[in-house]
């Protein structure tokens, strides 16, 4: 950077470094015309050159003046443009912060609608998260109370599965469960007169049912037995020993139970040849037709048939299917006299209907006949109606009838 009048300018100016080769340049035209006129005394015709090189000098003076001139007219010029470019860069500025304080006044109105969008939204959530916490907390405690509710229902299973543990471990009240078990699949199989609850039979022994089919096979005893001691045992065993252990004494019990029955409630000429085990239990029933079929065939063999609740059901229904067909051909008599009755009596309605079709022919017959019988009175009362006196003739007179009162008679 140097200074001139007063004036900077910059080194890296194109004008500046212009007016510095001139500078130079007349500094070198300077050095040659110093040589010059050094030399000038060795050739006459240097004068000329002298002459020459002052009109260059004097060129170069004036070009450097005018060089002069125009760099104060460039600087005035740069000072003029500086000035302008200051105040368009004022304005700019002046039109910029304008804009810039516009934006910001919207976006701080942007902003504040935002924001208050926000917290209308926020409260709006707020209040529905209330109401789904209501809800939520009113189901809550709804399915709170269901909880409660199955939980006292679960307690009460609890203490009627106990009470059926205590049942069950009883030999004396197992046997009245078996009973009842009993009793209500043969009452729901069959009808009331067709079947004794604890019946009596000859030789003193009490069964817990007898059913009562015709003969053959005559009736036939149901009684409810229910190993469950040596059952229990079998499924509690864990190892061989026990599980053999426990195995006889399941078989050991079952074939008691056929032989007690077998003994006592099949009496010959009273009852039928066979009799029925009820287990109340399908689990028993299953094991031993699974793992135990000697006892099975053991019992078929001393006509002793087991049964489960399930097929004592579908056997108690063919019982009733087999009472049925008794009934029916006991009852074949009174059918036949009822149908020859009722074939009477179609021959009866036969006759009283040809009687009644008779009665109506004659009443329509009566009826065509009072018909012909009103057409001809009225065929009468029209042409007596349409009749004209006046056309009588008058020398006709002994054709007219008189009008008189009945009861005078003819004059004499």
């Amino acid at each position: 950077m140097i200074e001139i009048g007063g004036q900077p300018f910059a080194l890296t100016d194109p004008r500046v470094i212009a007016v510095l080769a001139g500078a130079l340049l007349i500094v070198i035209l300077l050095w040659l015309l110093i040589a010059t006129v050094r030399r000038a005394g060795r050739a006459a015709e240097a004068a000329g050159q002298i002459g020459t090189v002052s009109k260059a000098v004097e060129a170069l003076a004036q070009g450097q003046h005018e060089l002069g001139g125009r760099i104060a007219s460039v600087s005035e010029s740069q000072q003029t443009g500086q000035a302008q470019i200051v105040a368009a860069m004022e304005a700019r500025l002046a039109e910029v912060q304008a804009q810039v304080a516009d934006r910001l006044h919207q976006t701080a109105l942007h902003s504040a609608r935002t924001l208050n969008d926000m917290q209308e939204k926020v409260n709006e959530t707020l209040a529905g998260s209330s109401k789904q916490t209501a809800t939520s907390l009113t189901q809550l405690t709804e399915r709170l109370a269901q909880i409660d509710k199955a939980q006292a229902n679960i307690e009460k299973l609890s203490g009627d599965v106990l009470g059926l543990q205590d049942i069950l471990s009883n030999k004396q009240t197992r046997g009245a469960f078996g009973e009842i078990q009993l009793n209500d699949i043969v009452s729901k199989a069959l009808p009331r007169d067709s079947y004794t609850l604890q019946a009596t039979l000859s030789n003193g022994k009490r069964a817990d049912c007898l059913i009562h089919l015709p003969n053959p096979p005559g009736p036939i005893v149901i009684d409810a037995k229910f190993p469950l001691e040596a059952y229990e045992q079998l499924r509690a065993a864990t190892s061989d020993a026990e599980k053999a252990a426990a195995g006889r004494a399941l078989r050991a019990a079952v074939k008691t139970h056929i032989t007690a029955i077998s003994e006592r409630y099949i009496v010959e000429g009273e009852t039928a040849d066979g009799a029925l085990m009820f287990l109340p239990s399908e689990a028993v029933y299953a094991e031993l037709h699974a793992n135990f079929a000697e006892v099975v065939r053991e019992g078929f063999a001393a006509r002793v048939w087991i049964v489960s609740p399930t097929t004592c059901m579908a056997t108690l229904n063919t019982m009733r299917a087999v009472l049925k067909d008794a009934r029916m051909r006991e009852q074949a008599g009174a059918i036949r006299k009822e149908l020859a009755l009722l074939h009477a009596d179609v021959d009866r309605l036969g006759t009283r209907v040809g009687n009644l079709d008779r009665h109506f022919g004659q009443a329509a017959k009566d009826i065509e006949e009072i018909k012909i019988s009103a057409e001809k009175a009225g065929k009468r009362a029209h042409r007596l109606d349409a009749f004209d006196f006046e056309e009588l003739a008058p020398e006709e007179p002994a054709q007219v009838v008189p009008l008189g009162s009945p009861a005078t008679g003819p004059s004499s």
